[in-house]
């Protein structure tokens, strides 16, 4: 009885796990009409596009020039962010890349906000490898649809749960372990998992480490899951829709 029971339970975790997916599929397919991209290379948008680009999603955006093509591309991804105000900015910071609404702004309502995402222009020894800077074109895509995640997941969170975060971050790693992988999840529903593979793949590479979870657990080799670990990116693609018939998968030798 408790053997069939384990079973049972088993399945409906399994079933659950489908049926989010599914969902979230369906929601972010119908309003993100981009095309699923393998790999994304610098000459793989001419300037005419990036200008295209640039007119439809460059509205209320602050970017710098060096990473302009990428931020539009993966911008491309996240249509509701199309008008929202979010300033990219160079910085001298250890982390590689952060972002947070404004002091101000978050007082206003959630898609009226001002959003800062950081780009370290140089960190410490350990972490330089992983600025953006050192990354290839399509792994810059990645890291940038990740911290875009976020902000989409700000528009739906008002004053109090925005509050709650700030707290999660000093006194709960486990909550922000769960927001860190489903904001992965997101950039995966959103079509930029290729993407988000080659950052995961790379910062574990460029590391020399088999996780990572931040830039404040370096020297710990704690198993726990706050971004997701290549295998796990893999065996999310090989059963999401939006990824179908992708055989590329075949070629990442981490899974």
């Amino acid at each position: 009885m408790l053997k069939r029971f384990t079973l049972n339970l088993i399945y409906v975790r399994n079933f659950m796990s489908t049926l989010i997916i599914l969902i979230a599929f369906m929601f972010f397919n119908s309003v993100n009409a981009q095309k699923v991209v393998h790999t994304f290379y610098e000459d793989s948008i001419s300037q005419k596009e990036t200008s295209n680009l640039k007119s439809i999603y460059g509205n209320n955006k602050t970017m710098p020039k060096d990473f302009e093509a990428q931020t539009l591309i993966a911008l491309s991804y996240f249509p509701e962010l199309k008008d929202i105000k979010i300033k990219f900015r160079l910085k001298n910071r250890i982390t590689p890349l952060a972002t947070r609404p404004t002091i101000f702004s978050l007082f206003r309502s959630a898609k009226k906000r001002t959003y800062i995402i950081t780009i370290s222009k140089q960190s410490n020894a350990k972490l330089d490898t992983i600025t953006l800077k050192n990354l290839k074109f399509n792994t810059q895509i990645g890291v940038i649809g990740h911290e875009l995640s976020h902000i989409s997941d700000y528009l739906n969170r008002d004053l109090l749960e925005m509050n709650r975060i700030g707290l999660d971050i000093i006194f709960s790693k486990k909550r922000i372990d769960t927001l860190e992988y489903n904001t992965d999840m997101s950039c995966i529903n959103h079509g930029l998992g290729f993407q988000l593979l080659d950052w995961s793949v790379s910062v574990r590479e460029n590391l020399e480490r088999p996780n990572w979870f931040g830039t404040d657990n370096l020297n710990n080799d704690d198993k726990r899951e706050r971004y997701m670990n290549p295998s796990t990116i893999i065996n999310i693609l090989n059963t999401h829709p939006l990824y179908e018939g992708n055989s590329i998968l075949m070629e990442y030798p981490h899974n």
